[in-house]
């Protein structure tokens, strides 16, 4: 007696990008032209690998998956999900793109397009925690339009839990990433190129913009931040009132002995008598290597 398999499924390359599946509504053409992005939303369409994938199976296939818009009352469509796809679309000549339109306000246009992407697995930590906190504030913005004695902390809490409970994470580690969003760009950069990690950018998140700022120099000035140096400033209990020298000395004096000796250079006038004529002086030979230094650091920003 044969045996009954089951059918497999192999999926398209839109749903390995995280393109959500959209059932029970009508798909329209729509021009390209008439199509832009969603206002300030939070994840990034990159011309890596994976788009050149996404390209060539669009250009051999076409659109499997159709985008999703909603009408901007200008006579053009707002982008919902499928930024990728758009993008892709447009690389590989495309003049239309097979949609499903679907109104929506403000606040439910945020929560369905965050939503369609938060799932994916190449989604980068900055990406996570402006989604998150967009569908944070609108889902506050929807339950005070329905409460007249809402409580911002208790909404903060509710809505937290709520969103963890989708995504499968608690609702302190919720929180958490929506905090990142208090970090300067160059410190979510870092931490998108995994240069610092989640807990340390949590922790600098909580300091004020000018304080990140001189702690980004420093990071420049000496190619890394360890946690302990973090935890050295936090347990000064004095971070809104520090002066960038008090926090450098800070920083500096959490290093184990044998960072600070690692960064002792010596060289010995052997060594530089063979770049320098006989008759240059000590201070010199300083002025020349301070200047070749400068001009390296220029050079390498």
């Amino acid at each position: 007696m044969a045996v009954k398999r089951e059918k497999v499924h192999f999926a398209s390359i839109d749903e390995l990008l995280g393109a959500p599946a959209l059932t029970g509504e009508g798909t329209e053409e729509i021009k390209l032209e008439d199509i832009h992005s969603f206002k300030n939303h939070p994840f990034k369409v990159v011309d890596d690998e994976k788009m050149e994938d996404l390209v060539t199976s669009i250009t051999v296939n076409g659109i499997l998956t159709p985008v999703l818009l909603r009408p901007d009352g200008n006579g053009k469509y707002e982008t919902i999900s499928g930024h990728r796809r758009i993008h892709a679309a447009c690389v590989a000549g495309l003049e239309v793109v097979p949609a499903v339109v679907r109104e929506m306000n403000d606040d439910e246009a945020v929560i369905a397009m965050v939503d369609s992407n938060v799932q994916r697995e190449e989604i980068l930590p900055s990406e996570r925690a402006w989604s998150l906190k967009m569908k944070m504030d609108a889902m506050k913005r929807q339950g005070s339009r329905d409460s007249t004695t809402s409580n911002q902390n208790g909404w903060k809490s509710e809505t937290a839990a709520v969103i963890g409970e989708e995504l499968g994470m608690g609702s302190s580690q919720v929180r958490r990433y929506v905090h990142l969003t208090e970090l300067i760009p160059e410190f979510l950069d870092l931490l998108d190129q995994k240069k610092i990690g989640f807990v340390m950018a949590v922790d600098i998140s909580y300091f004020d913009k000018e304080l990140q700022g001189w702690l980004h120099d420093y990071y420049k000035e000496v190619g890394f931040l360890r946690p302990n140096q973090i935890a050295a400033l936090k347990d000064t209990g004095a971070v809104e009132n520090m002066t960038e020298y008090i926090m450098k000395n800070t920083l500096n004096a959490a290093l184990p002995q044998a960072d600070n000796k690692s960064r002792k250079v010596t060289l010995s006038e052997k060594k530089l008598d063979k770049y320098f004529p006989s008759h240059y002086s000590a201070k010199q030979r300083e002025m020349v290597i301070i200047s070749l230094l400068e001009k390296w650091q220029e050079e390498n920003k």
